[in-house]
């Protein structure tokens, strides 16, 4: 079943999450992961969310997102990212349609 990670982001440190967005990619290839939504435009339709970044990645399984979350291949790219914003990141299942 597939499974999302979403991303709510706060860039406190832009010039240092462009060393994050560099790295990021080839960290999912491993891992079957991709993005969904790497920081398009938002709108808020309901609710007073206003997320300064948005990001959706899709991988083949919860098991392989929170593999590749935890992997080697991402570690240095995660650290950076997360001197460089505050995140809010969940998991979800997605379903089989």
């Amino acid at each position: 079943m597939p499974a999302y990670i979403i991303v709510e982001i706060d860039v406190t440190d832009p010039a240092t999450y462009e060393d994050y967005k560099k790295l990021t990619p080839a960290s999912l290839a491993p891992y079957e992961g991709k993005f969904v939504v790497r920081g398009g435009t938002t709108e808020s339709l309901e609710g007073g969310w206003q997320p300064q970044r948005l990001v959706v990645l899709e991988f083949p399984s919860v098991e392989r997102a929170k593999t590749w979350w935890n992997s080697p291949e991402y570690s240095k790219a995660k650290a950076i990212r997360q001197s460089a914003s505050n995140t809010k990141m969940l998991v979800v299942e997605g379903f089989e349609g």
